[in-house]
């Protein structure tokens, strides 16, 4: 009788776009670890890293490994009914083995719960039960911050980016189970980013693009661009991602004119090496945003903005305790950062994604007008202008020679000056100092009076050469604030647009 040719491998099957690879499976650098932690009785291991990194394939593949992998509950806080278990699980009795996959997805109160437990567990050494829990960047962290002294019970394991050459062992790898070679090798390593799942993706398209659906019989070689390849997969999820990117760019309320923070949160994400943002440690970075970006983090707005919109929830995490904001799928992430970001902007609305002024405006007046000052600031930070105000710039400020230090902001740094002219302006120091460093930008048009209606006209007569506001301070303020950021708003937008 004929031997029985074995039936060809398929290519869904060996470059796998979902579920756990079976041919291409590569171990992480932190496999021995992984290993470990899992057999240690009682002992809680939290595996943490960005999506597509391959920890569920890695987990899986380990408790396999061990004989451990017929015991194993598997919950995920992204479905209801699992939720109710999770908190169940501290009034269970002996569990066995519960991974706990999206971790970041609980409520505080479920975090705290499993955090005592999980302590508790470690405590007793207990053989038949243990946790391990699943997240994102920092969970480990997240996790110790609901209780401290569970610091010294837990095994965290951090899954970072894989390095080159374990995306290079899993291209190998697929390669030898279809019996191909992929001409574009290294421009799939170098996209992947350290992300196995994109490196599958990227290989998948291209085999689909050279024809090659399953095993070859013959060694065959793929003849593709790699451009081309590449502008498929992104107008593919351009297609699913698109429209969510779109609306978050945009904000919980457009400002054509202003810094466009949400928009920028997205490029800083899309730049970064890591799949999280730390906010703060970026806005050190870019300094020009720090006012904008500040201003939707401290308020809520950003974690207002994800947490109402389903399609955003799937892609975006924000964690509010650490200001971080992490990319949930790897699909996601491959996408922005092929995004074309001048041309995405345009489309968006905005007028530019650079801005070559530290500030928009920067604002002088004298201490008896501060209430006024500040009024105008913040009505001017709701619409996304950074803007310098020295009450709000005090940390900076200090030990530094405040002449050298406020200098550049008046001269050049800030690109409209708007000075509120009160009656007490040119009695103080500082607010002549201040109108010395900017009397020469009156020329510029970079200067915007504010006539208090109470000063007599010929206190201010050379600002008078120029457009500018009347203020009247026995009216009413608010309406006439609105008034004027609105008109300062739309002289910046006009501005940017000449300089475009």
């Amino acid at each position: 009788m004929a031997e029985e040719t074995p039936p060809l491998k398929r290519l869904e099957d060996v470059f796998k776009t979902s579920g756990i690879p079976t041919y291409t499976f590569v171990r992480p650098l932190e496999y021995a670890g992984l290993l470990v932690a899992l057999r240690t009785p009682g002992r809680g291991v939290v595996i943490e890293g960005p999506s597509g990194i391959g920890k569920t394939t890695s987990v899986t593949r380990a408790l396999e490994e061990l004989g451990l992998a017929e015991r194993v509950s598997k919950l995920s806080a992204r479905r209801g009914a699992d939720v109710e278990l999770i908190r169940e699980l501290p009034t269970m009795g002996d569990i066995g083995t519960v991974l706990i996959d999206d971790f970041h997805k609980l409520d505080d109160s479920a975090k705290l719960a499993i955090a005592d437990h999980m302590k508790l567990l470690a405590d007793e050494e207990n053989p038949r039960s243990k946790i391990v829990i699943l997240g994102i960047n920092n969970a480990g962290a997240s996790l110790v911050r609901f209780a401290a002294d569970l610091n010294n019970r837990l095994e965290v394991i951090p899954f970072e980016s894989n390095p080159p050459e374990k995306v290079d062992e899993l291209l190998d790898r697929g390669e030898e189970a279809l019996n191909i070679s992929l001409n574009v090798r290294n421009e799939i390593v170098d996209a992947a980013h350290g992300s196995f799942y994109v490196a599958q993706m990227l290989a998948h398209q291209v085999c689909i693009d050279s024809g090659i659906l399953n095993e070859q019989r013959e060694r065959r070689a793929t003849a593709v661009s790699f451009e081309a390849t590449r502008g498929k997969v992104h107008e593919r999820l351009a297609r699913t991602f698109m429209e969510r990117t779109k609306r978050f760019a945009r904000g919980t309320r457009f400002r054509r004119e202003g810094r466009a923070p949400y928009l920028n949160l997205l490029h800083l994400l899309a730049m970064s090496e890591e799949w999280s943002l730390p906010i703060d440690r970026a806005l050190m970075m870019k300094p020009e945003l720090s006012g904008s970006i500040t201003q939707i983090v401290e308020k809520g707005y950003l974690e207002e903005l994800i947490a109402k919109d389903p399609e955003l929830q799937a892609v975006l995490h924000f964690d509010a305790g650490a200001r971080q904001l992490t990319v949930e799928d790897p699909q996601y992430i491959y996408f922005l950062r092929n995004i074309s970001w001048p041309q995405f902007a345009s489309e968006v609305g905005f007028l530019s994604l650079e801005f070559p002024s530290r500030y928009d405006v920067a604002l002088s007046f004298a201490g008896g007008d501060r209430a006024v000052a500040e009024a105008l600031f913040e009505a001017l930070v709701e619409r996304e202008l950074e803007v310098f105000y020295d009450r709000n710039e005090q940390h900076r400020i200090l030990a530094e020679d405040v002449e050298d230090y406020l200098r550049p902001i008046y001269q050049s740094d800030a690109a409209f000056v708007v000075a509120l002219l009160g009656p007490d302006y040119p009695k103080r120091i500082w607010t002549r100092f201040e109108s010395q460093q900017f009397k020469d930008r009156f020329g510029d048009g970079a200067v915007i009076p504010i006539w208090f209606a109470t000063v007599p006209e010929g206190a201010f007569d050379e600002s008078r050469r120029v457009g500018g506001i009347t203020f009247d301070p026995r009216e009413p303020h608010e309406p006439q604030i609105t008034e004027m950021a609105d008109l300062i708003a739309k002289k910046i937008a006009e501005s940017r647009q000449s300089a475009r």
